[in-house]
């Protein structure tokens, strides 16, 4: 059995780094035309720097002259050229990274965006894959790392091409045999950096997936804080967390322990480079090939050459991470949406309420049939109560009404509408939904209740909030109904949020409702209220209530007994207790 360190599955295997790449261009390209600028501006600049120790060597070509023949008005002259190259170099520079973080910030704002829509084309299933936590964690972290690659790196690779392409011109300007010495360890470095590379890609991308797995450990741990302290477990949650803390510690060091180790050996290529320079120079300048000046500046040439290759073998950690986040991020984009509704799908208007289940089937697996052969008849302004015990397949018939799931047999009507083909949104649209799992949101009261219904006044908010029974509460609010609700109603308690979901859906004017254990957070007389208030309003309209009090649905037109996936009983509470069958046994279970 995997230990709380694997969680998440087996290691994640290197990706398309140059798909992965490409994908990332094409994000900047709505801002070409910036980048284009930008790297004009990083191409001047570095013909400013590149100027520099030209200037210098006829600087000091000019103070080497020997004893009085010194031309201080050359040396100063060039001094400053040299000068005003580098603080010319330096203010473009400046401008550079400005504007290119202003570009990586649009770009993670669009890339942000994308990721979130498409959460919200994702069907259930996908969320009910995988953990909030990690899919936080490629929202938040995950393009970050992608954010901080773009504002930095991008110009840093522009500005190595242009320095290293530069240097290399003038090099040979002044000495093609040097050139040869300082090439021999140019191969090196290549050979070096691309075997290096493929080794730290894949250990980036376990990297991002530890991070994720830690994320969704810590968030579920957060949600279900108050039963870790009920069953005084916190040193079994600190031992799970030390386990994954580890793991992604681990993740880590094998990927920056690697990398880290790129920098320094190319910066020891290089230097021998350099001290061959170095020794041939000299000779060169004994024999008069070349004189002081070329020297001085092909050392300083080869340093701005050898230079953007060492930042580039040291920036090439921060890529191959950036590459790892976003692969995460991409494969997040590329989740097969909810399947779109078919073509001509009809658009639910007036809805009057007869749903219809012929010989479904369905399982969340293939070949793992939960509900079989499950026939459903709901007429106009019926209640339908649907029992049994946990894992029965309850929440599933409520999942395949809504079209949170398709059948994989059988069909579902409403108004004799097969419902794959009508469309999701205004199947949906025709039921209001309350369930047991409370949702509120950051907000006021009042913006919670009206939620699902755009444009509600207050007088309609506060009819609702009086049926749901909850109005007395608000009222003795500070406030009132512009209370605000902390993020998740951590200020309200869990049966006050349940009565605020009962009053959005009271407001939400639907043909047909959902109840999925609504009333299980409030007391047994405010239930008995609460149900009577909602008897009273949803007359004439088709509910489907999941309930486990038993004594809650005594007055339900037909009730559902459910038990391994099938109907093994239906019929009025007093036609089933008559039989004294399945739901007897329930219903008398819940009084001994």
């Amino acid at each position: 059995m995997p230990g709380p360190g694997d969680r998440g599955g087996k290691k994640e295997k290197p990706r398309d780094a140059k798909g992965t790449l490409r994908r990332i261009l094409s994000y900047l390209n709505e801002y070409r035309w910036a980048v284009i600028g930008l790297s004009c501006c990083a191409f001047a600049s570095n013909i400013g720097n590149l100027l520099g120790p030209d200037f210098a060597g006829k600087a000091i070509q000019a103070a080497g002259a020997g004893a009085g023949q010194v031309d201080f008005g050359v040396v100063f002259y060039y001094g400053k050229c040299m000068l005003f190259a580098y603080i010319f170099s330096g203010i473009l520079t400046f401008l550079v990274n400005l504007g290119m973080m202003r570009v990586s910030r649009k770009i993670v704002r669009k890339m942000r965006e994308d990721v979130f829509n498409k959460l919200m084309t994702l069907p259930v299933g996908f969320f009910d894959r995988n953990q909030a936590g990690d899919i936080i964690s490629r929202v938040s972290y995950d393009i970050d790392v992608i954010g901080t690659s773009l504002s930095t790196d991008v110009v840093q690779i522009i500005t190595s091409v242009v320095t290293v392409a530069g240097s290399f011109v003038m090099m040979c300007m002044i000495s093609l045999p040097l050139v040869v010495c300082m090439l021999v360890t140019i191969p090196t470095a290549i050979l070096y950096t691309r075997y290096m590379g493929r080794l730290t890609r894949p250990r980036y991308s376990r990297r991002s997936a530890a991070y994720g797995r830690m994320n969704g450990f810590v968030e579920e741990m957060f949600t279900g804080q108050k039963t870790i302290l009920a069953y005084a477990y916190e040193d079994g949650v600190c031992e799970e967390f030390s386990a994954i803390n580890h793991a992604a510690a681990d993740a880590y060091r094998d990927a920056d322990s690697l990398g880290m180790t790129m920098g320094p050996t190319i910066g020891f290529i290089n230097n021998l480079g350099l001290s061959m320079i170095g020794l041939v120079g000299a000779l060169f300048y004994l024999w008069g090939i070349v004189d002081l000046g070329q020297i001085s500046s092909f050392v300083l040439y080869s340093r701005k050459f050898s230079g953007p290759i060492n930042e580039i073998a040291n920036i090439i950690n921060e890529i191959y991470s950036a590459l790892a986040a976003a692969e995460r991020v991409f494969r997040l984009l590329d989740e097969p949406e909810e399947i779109k509704d078919v073509y001509g799908a009809k658009v639910l208007e007036q809805v009057d309420g007869d749903v219809e289940a012929q010989h479904v089937s369905f399982g969340y697996m293939p070949g793992k049939t939960i509900l079989h052969d499950l026939n459903l008849k709901a007429n106009p302004g019926q209640t339908i109560a649907i029992v049994g015990p946990t894992g029965a397949g309850k929440t599933t018939i409520i999942n395949l009404l809504m079209r949170f799931y398709d059948v994989d047999d059988g069909a579902i009507l409403v108004d004799g509408n097969e419902i794959r083909r009508v469309t999701r949104d205004s199947l949906r649209r025709t039921y209001a939904m309350v369930l047991q799992d409370t949702w509120v949101f950051r907000g006021t009261i009042y913006e919670n209740i009206a939620y699902g219904k755009e444009g509600a006044t207050m007088e309609e908010v506060v009819a609702a909030a009086k049926a749901a029974r909850i109005h007395g509460y608000v009222m003795k609010l500070p406030d009132g109904y512009q209370t605000v609700i902390s993020e998740d109603g951590g200020n309200i308690s869990k049966g006050q949020k349940q009565l605020l979901t009962i009053a959005r859906a009271m407001l939400y004017n639907t043909h047909m409702l959902i109840l999925d254990e609504a009333t299980s957070n409030v007391d047994t007389s405010t239930e008995r209220q609460v149900q009577q208030a909602m008897r009273r309003l949803m007359a004439g309209k088709t509910c489907f209530v999941i309930a486990h009090r038993l004594s809650t649905i005594q007055n339900a037109d037909r009730i559902l007994v459910v038990n391994h996936g099938d109907v093994v009983e239906q019929g009025t509470h007093e036609e089933l207790m008559v039989q004294k069958g399945f739901y007897y046994k329930l219903y008398a279970s819940q009084f001994e």
